[in-house]
């Protein structure tokens, strides 16, 4: 099991402080080189500050020298990516416009848009300019990678340690720890001759680690206060690590062919067993990541035409966080992007869970065509259909509106 990244969460300033930085990017060092020492390999030191609107008080016309700013700091503290948090509804329209311009002019930033939150609801003009962020963004480069580093989110709490969707809220520095534990379900599942046998297993495996990993952190950490791990089954693009060869070994299927609904929940409610019996700190998701173009089984499903995007939504219903490192037509229009948010926000409010939506339109491709990387975390697919329009119906054409939690 790898360690995906670090992230301390701390709030630089604008100007953005060196000592703050510094102090950030010392404790991540100090927890990278003890998990390392414990038998881990750590990809990534990441640092999450407050939303970039509170930082800059409200003066969009410095974003860009923040962002430029943060990523100079990160890069002499030896940290690896930064987040300068989300744009969101209450913010100034120009906050929005403003991410694809902080986004081209730094190489290792992430941002975020809010567009739905418990406290307010589904905000459809927060979702329509996210949709004209997303358009924006997949020109920054020829391949469509700009939207790597963009996410929208619904209902996201603060202090989760993956980005994009990472930001931190007023108060002292923290640290979080993200995992990739996906292997963790293909060893548990392959090696098991019953259901019974596999929730054992994983829930054994996942003890073990998350144990281990809270002794090394919480004594490498020093007075930065540790904030938890986020124990998700995330993935990376080989069959041994996909949380994709997991959901296959339980059904003897197909993603995407019925039965892999039961197959997700079943795993989903064995990582909740276990984050319980543990009794670990948790951070952020603690949940599994159906990222399509980091999982090589899900790539291959999408390139043959078994998995779509309505299945992963079904999907994010019982478990997952949305819509991640979605290939999609370069002429999908912003309308049709809004609409795919707007799903994903209602979702995350019936259903009172975090999800966020990554959504990568390809600039020259259509459903249908191959797509490939030069990185070492993508696997090759296939453009996705998002059998998607627009919303011009009444629930589109509103300013917000709220969704309560189903039962509640």
């Amino acid at each position: 099991m790898n360690i995906r990244t670090v992230t301390t969460f701390c709030d630089p300033g604008f100007p953005v402080s060196n000592d703050v930085v510094a102090e950030a990017g010392e404790a991540a060092g100090a927890v990278k080189r003890a998990l390392v020492e414990a038998g881990y390999n750590v990809q990534t030191t990441r640092l999450a500050t407050p939303p970039f609107p509170d930082v800059l008080a409200g003066q969009v016309g410095k974003a860009v020298a923040y962002a430029q700013a943060l990523e100079d700091a990160c890069f002499v503290q030896a940290i690896d990516y930064a987040s300068v948090g989300p744009a969101r509804p209450a913010d100034a329209p120009e906050f929005f416009e403003v991410v694809p311009d902080l986004l081209g002019a730094t190489q290792n930033v992430f941002a975020s848009a809010v567009i739905a939150s418990a406290k307010n609801g589904v905000s459809v003009a927060a979702i329509r300019r996210t949709g004209e962020i997303i358009r924006r963004n997949a020109v920054l480069a020829p391949d469509g990678f700009g939207n790597l580093r963009f996410a929208a989110l619904a209902n996201v709490p603060p202090g989760a340690p993956f980005l994009p969707a990472a930001y931190h809220v007023a108060g002292a520095p923290t640290l979080a720890i993200g995992v990739e534990a996906a292997d963790l379900a293909v060893t548990a599942c392959a090696e098991a001759a019953s259901l019974t046998e596999a929730r054992t297993r994983l829930i054994k495996l996942i003890e073990v680690e998350a144990q281990k990993i809270t002794e090394v952190t919480r004594k490498a950490a020093g007075k930065m206060a540790f904030a938890g791990i986020d124990f998700s089954l995330a993935v990376y693009p080989s069959t041994a690590r996909s949380l994709g060869a997991a959901l296959e070994q339980l059904t003897g299927g197909h993603v995407g062919e019925h039965g892999t609904l039961a197959a997700a929940a079943f795993l989903a409610d064995t990582l909740d067993a276990a984050v319980r019996g543990a009794q670990f700190k948790r951070a952020g998701f603690c949940g599994l990541f159906l990222p399509v173009l980091e999982d090589a089984v899900l790539a291959a499903r999408v390139a043959e035409g078994t998995l779509t995007v309505t299945d992963l939504l079904l999907y994010a219903a019982v478990c997952g966080t949305g819509l991640d490192t979605i290939p999609l037509p370069g002429d999908i229009s912003a309308q049709a992007l809004s609409a795919l948010l707007l799903d994903v926000a209602a979702l995350a409010l019936r259903l009172n869970k975090p999800l966020t939506a990554r959504l990568m339109p390809i600039p020259d491709k259509q459903a249908g065509d191959e797509v490939a990387f030069n990185f070492e975390f993508f696997a090759p697919s296939r453009v996705m259909n998002a059998r998607a329009t627009g919303v011009t119906g009444l629930v589109g054409i509103t300013g917000e509106f709220e969704l309560a939690p189903r039962g509640s």
